[in-house]
């Protein structure tokens, strides 16, 4: 925890109050930074698209994998074939699914693009629309799983004695599932959608290699000008304190869900 998480904490809550020269030579500024920052359009558009990101995908992905989890049979031989499969997209590295799908949809390369262009169809990433849709469908083929995980080991933890209640009661399978299924699932939901957001939240090697932050700036997220400010404008003082901004509102988001827990 102190060399990976307090330590580097530490150093940027210095760089964020200092102005940094070649990356030893500090001048106290004090909230110079921070106010800089939050003075920023530009700032502010980026968390507004992170936000707008971690939205979508988690529209899409939480109940998508509570119904693939619900398709899944609790017992039988090809149930460890099943779980395997859903696990493969989690095994793949962020950056190799950033450009396995950019080759993918390519036109003349890819197997999907190729095909739409037979039929006169091209995936135009210079579309504001296509190019979001795009990374929204990547980030959801790689990380659905994740919740198909969560919730289908939170439904093979439920004991049978509820299922027989309910089949007592006639209950049908809406029924089922809104006040057997549901309730029971609902803590490792509530860790799936926290896992979700920050990760959603922090997304940038996809969007980085597909759309390369365009059309214009339209998918170009807070991390991805955060590290844009660090790495290419070495302005640390600036992206340390953009840094401590972005921690903050994830420990607050992550706090907010663990007392809705």
């Amino acid at each position: 925890m102190g060399g990976s998480t307090i330590i580097p904490l530490v150093t940027i809550a210095n760089f964020s109050v200092n102005d940094v020269f070649y990356g030893n030579d500090f001048i106290w500024v004090g909230p110079k930074w921070f106010i800089q920052v939050l003075n920023s359009k530009e700032f502010y558009n980026t968390l507004l698209r992170s936000f707008a990101f971690s939205a979508i995908v988690l529209t899409i992905e939480i109940p998508l994998g509570i119904v693939i989890a619900l398709s899944l049979p609790r017992k039988g031989k090809r149930v460890p074939f099943y779980i395997i499969a859903i696990a493969i997209p989690l095994m793949i590295p962020w950056v190799v699914v950033g450009l396995m799908w950019l080759l993918i949809i390519h036109p003349q390369w890819g197997s999907l693009g190729s095909l739409l262009s037979l039929f006169g169809f091209q995936i135009n990433l210079n579309n504001l629309l296509t190019a979001w849709s795009v990374i929204v469908f990547v980030d959801v083929w790689h990380w659905t799983s994740l919740v198909v995980l969560l919730c289908y080991s939170g439904l093979v933890a439920i004991p049978d004695m509820y299922y027989q209640a309910a089949r007592i009661d006639s209950a049908n399978r809406w029924k089922i599932f809104r006040y057997v299924e549901l309730p029971k699932i609902k803590r490792v939901l509530m860790i799936a959608v926290l896992l979700r957001f920050i990760d959603s939240f922090m997304v940038y090697a996809e969007p980085f290699i597909i759309t390369r932050g365009g059309p214009g700036k339209s998918t170009v997220f807070l991390s991805q000008s955060l590290m844009r400010t660090a790495a290419q404008q070495f302005d640390l003082g600036h992206s340390a304190a953009i840094s401590l901004i972005y921690f903050s509102i994830i420990v607050l988001f992550a706090w907010i869900l663990y007392k809705v827990m």
